[in-house]
Protein backbone atom coordinates (compact mmCIF):
# COMPACT_ATOMS: atom_id res chain seq x y z
CA UNK A 1 0.00 0.00 0.00
CA UNK A 2 1.29 3.57 -1.27
CA UNK A 3 2.12 5.41 1.99
CA UNK A 4 1.53 8.66 2.61
CA UNK A 5 4.88 10.19 2.26
CA UNK A 6 4.63 8.71 -1.28
CA UNK A 7 1.26 9.89 -2.36
CA UNK A 8 1.08 12.92 -4.46
CA UNK A 9 0.21 16.64 -3.32
CA UNK A 10 -3.39 16.32 -4.30
CA UNK A 11 -4.03 13.67 -1.83
CA UNK A 12 -2.40 15.55 0.70
CA UNK A 13 -4.20 19.11 -0.27
CA UNK A 14 -7.45 16.69 -0.21
CA UNK A 15 -7.26 14.52 3.04
CA UNK A 16 -6.23 17.96 4.67
CA UNK A 17 -9.67 19.50 2.93
CA UNK A 18 -11.37 16.22 3.46
CA UNK A 19 -10.25 14.27 6.95
CA UNK A 20 -12.80 12.33 7.19
CA UNK A 21 -12.96 11.55 3.63
CA UNK A 22 -9.46 10.51 3.67
CA UNK A 23 -10.42 8.09 6.91
CA UNK A 24 -13.01 6.26 5.13
CA UNK A 25 -10.18 6.28 2.28
CA UNK A 26 -7.73 3.99 4.34
CA UNK A 27 -10.24 1.94 5.73
CA UNK A 28 -11.38 0.79 1.86
CA UNK A 29 -8.02 0.22 1.34
CA UNK A 30 -7.25 -1.91 4.24
CA UNK A 31 -10.03 -3.72 3.56
CA UNK A 32 -8.87 -4.42 -0.18
CA UNK A 33 -5.30 -5.74 1.21
CA UNK A 34 -7.81 -8.02 4.03
CA UNK A 35 -9.94 -9.19 1.04
CA UNK A 36 -7.28 -9.72 -1.51
CA UNK A 37 -4.69 -12.54 -0.27
CA UNK A 38 -4.80 -14.49 -2.94
CA UNK A 39 -2.65 -12.41 -5.15
CA UNK A 40 0.73 -10.85 -4.92
CA UNK A 41 1.38 -6.97 -5.28
CA UNK A 42 1.81 -6.92 -8.52
CA UNK A 43 -1.01 -8.95 -9.78
CA UNK A 44 -2.98 -6.83 -8.03
CA UNK A 45 -1.65 -3.57 -8.92
CA UNK A 46 -2.56 -4.92 -12.85
CA UNK A 47 -6.14 -5.66 -12.11
CA UNK A 48 -6.43 -2.42 -10.42
CA UNK A 49 -5.07 -0.87 -13.60
CA UNK A 50 -7.35 -2.73 -15.49
CA UNK A 51 -10.34 -1.63 -13.15
CA UNK A 52 -9.43 2.25 -13.90
CA UNK A 53 -8.80 1.51 -17.69
CA UNK A 54 -11.97 0.40 -18.12
CA UNK A 55 -13.88 3.05 -16.22
CA UNK A 56 -11.79 5.44 -18.23
CA UNK A 57 -10.68 6.91 -14.93
CA UNK A 58 -7.06 9.22 -15.77
CA UNK A 59 -5.87 10.33 -12.77
CA UNK A 60 -6.39 6.23 -11.35
CA UNK A 61 -4.40 4.95 -14.42
CA UNK A 62 -1.93 7.43 -14.38
CA UNK A 63 -1.50 6.39 -9.90
CA UNK A 64 -2.08 2.58 -10.53
CA UNK A 65 0.50 2.53 -13.40
CA UNK A 66 2.39 4.26 -10.98
CA UNK A 67 2.33 1.49 -8.65
CA UNK A 68 2.29 -1.18 -10.68
CA UNK A 69 5.89 0.26 -11.48
CA UNK A 70 6.65 0.35 -7.92
CA UNK A 71 5.44 -2.90 -7.29
CA UNK A 72 8.20 -4.39 -9.92
CA UNK A 73 4.94 -4.77 -12.93
CA UNK A 74 7.31 -4.65 -16.04
CA UNK A 75 6.70 -2.37 -18.99
CA UNK A 76 5.58 -4.86 -20.89
CA UNK A 77 2.56 -6.56 -18.44
CA UNK A 78 1.33 -2.65 -18.17
CA UNK A 79 1.21 -2.75 -21.87
CA UNK A 80 -0.70 -5.65 -22.65
CA UNK A 81 -3.61 -4.25 -20.30
CA UNK A 82 -3.41 -1.49 -23.12
CA UNK A 83 -4.00 -3.92 -25.98
CA UNK A 84 -6.23 -6.05 -23.54
CA UNK A 85 -9.00 -3.14 -23.04
CA UNK A 86 -8.55 -2.11 -27.11
CA UNK A 87 -11.39 -4.31 -28.02
CA UNK A 88 -13.79 -3.40 -25.20
CA UNK A 89 -13.29 0.17 -24.72
CA UNK A 90 -12.15 0.96 -28.32
CA UNK A 91 -8.97 2.79 -30.15
CA UNK A 92 -9.89 6.50 -29.35
CA UNK A 93 -10.26 5.24 -25.35
CA UNK A 94 -7.12 2.90 -25.68
CA UNK A 95 -4.83 5.75 -27.58
CA UNK A 96 -5.82 8.19 -24.50
CA UNK A 97 -4.92 5.37 -21.93
CA UNK A 98 -1.79 4.38 -23.73
CA UNK A 99 -0.81 8.20 -23.85
CA UNK A 100 -2.03 8.39 -19.57
CA UNK A 101 0.17 5.37 -18.91
CA UNK A 102 3.42 6.87 -20.57
CA UNK A 103 2.57 9.92 -18.97
CA UNK A 104 2.43 8.31 -15.47
CA UNK A 105 6.47 7.59 -15.57
CA UNK A 106 6.74 11.32 -14.68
Amino acid sequence: MESKKEAPHAYHRFVESFPKLGECWELMRAAEAEACTGQDDGTRRLLKLAIAVGALREGAVKSSARKARAAGVSEADIEQVVALAASTIGMPASVAVHCWIHASKG
